[in-house]
């Protein structure tokens, strides 16, 4: 079978947010880029035009939210570099701002952290991180939708996963490096909540699977954008069963952030009629409900696997984790302001009071309870034994089923 890329073609996603931050520097935060130029020197060498010109490049170009220099010069270094590669002719232009954006450089390597770096450099790092936000959080990542669980704050959605091994590294380097860091899997400013993002994730599991069902609702629901088509079917079958209500405020906010067939400002009547017309479909459509109901129950196990795996990880890796209001249970949430519906605690502390000792396990399945039970544990052991998660170390699995198993423990042997 043909890959879904065929229906739905993609490009590269380095290459697409180069573009759409650049579009976001140039139109929506183009007043904070000409603040930046006027706050060059008057002796810069540059003139207005060709400064607003690789100012907005640079932005284009950084790799991260913000350097917080001075410990972050390497990334600024970088952004001059790849902005070099994109426009060699705005290379003298660069190397002229490179020292202007980082004037703690000419210091040596021991400037402390929160030395003054000036207004200049202050607002830069400010600057990027914005067009970061707006580019690719709230641009690339509804137009991105390869396997849209990767479209997440801080993620990389062209690297489909990470090794054990190097996974392994990286949480040793945090131990060492942040203890006390964050851990999370959600937050109020999610594009997609866990739960959401442990199904659609095994969709890249039976990828020969999805793409029928893909083509069939293309089929019977055609909105005429196929990224969008994908993005939406993936968010639909993610959270399912969620109401008709919040499927099509989705859609709404979803198709317009992405600014390819319908935009805030300009909105597409004919288009958003299309794509409204299919969120009803997945409702009122009996062989277009069909479908979506088939996709979940196929992905439910794995999904449930999924999201009890990463619960467990998240909770019990380096770092202090954070559990986001009503994800004790499942919580198959899409953007704000889907994920800061009200929470329902007492239903959660009277279950949570049932989990017992003595209580038998509860089954997985809708009810949540399993979740529950996982999230309190862990967290009831990390709090009573705060002693086995003093260090990081990974543990190594034998068996027929040992490359299935990621395993690791937070004591150091000879503690043991």
């Amino acid at each position: 079978m043909k890959p879904l890329t065929d229906l739905v073609p993609t490009e590269a996603f380095g290459h697409m947010i180069h573009g759409t931050k650049r579009t976001i520097a140039d139109q929506l935060l183009n007043s904070e880029v000409q603040r930046l130029v006027r706050l060059l020197p008057g002796d810069s060498g540059l003139d207005a035009g060709t400064a607003a010109d690789a100012v907005a490049e640079l932005l284009a170009c950084f790799p991260v939210y913000r350097s917080y220099l001075p410990e972050g010069a390497q990334y600024l270094a970088d952004a001059v570099t790849a902005a070099k590669v994109q426009r060699p002719d705005l290379a003298g232009a660069l190397d002229k701002l490179h020292p202007l954006l980082n004037p703690l450089s000419a210091a040596g390597a021991d400037v402390p952290g929160g030395a003054d770096l000036g207004e200049l450099a202050t607002r830069f790092q400010q600057t990027s991180g914005m067009v970061m936000a707006k580019g690719v959080e709230d641009t690339a990542f509804y137009r991105y939708a390869r396997l849209t669980s990767l479209n997440e704050v801080g993620a990389d959605p062209a690297h489909f996963a990470v090794e054990p091994y190097e996974l392994h590294n990286r949480l040793l380097r945090r131990q060492q490096e942040q203890p006390a860091a964050m851990t999370a899997l959600s937050t109020h400013d999610t594009k997609r909540s866990e739960d959401t993002r442990a199904r659609i994730s095994v969709l890249a599991e039976i990828p020969d699977e999805w793409r029928e069902a893909f083509t069939a609702l293309s089929s019977l629901a055609p909105m005429g954008d196929p990224a969008m088509e994908n993005l939406l079917w993936q968010a639909i079958v993610g959270a399912w069963p969620l109401s008709r209500e919040r499927a099509h405020a989705y859609a709404e906010k979803a198709s317009r952030e992405a600014s390819a067939s319908t935009t805030w400002t300009a909105p597409n009547p004919e288009f958003e009629d299309r794509m409204h017309a299919a969120v009803d479909a997945a409702f009122d459509n009996a062989e277009v409900n069909a479908v979506v109901e088939s996709l979940v129950e196929r992905t439910r196990s794995a999904g449930y696997s999924n999201s009890l795996s990463a619960k467990l990880l998240q909770l019990t890796m380096p770092g202090v984790p954070d559990v986001y209001q009503g994800t004790e249970f499942w919580d198959r949430s899409l953007v704000d302001p889907d994920n800061r519906r009200e929470v329902d605690f007492n239903l959660r502390r009277g279950v949570l009071a049932s989990l017992t000792d003595t209580a038998e396990a509860p089954v997985i399945d809708e009810e949540a309870a399993a979740k529950l039970l996982l999230v309190s544990r862990a967290l009831g052991l990390k709090r009573s034994r705060p002693d086995l998660f003093t260090d990081y170390l990974p543990v190594s699995a034998t068996g027929p089923a040992a490359e299935h198993v990621f395993a690791l423990t937070g004591a150091v042997p000879w503690a043991w």
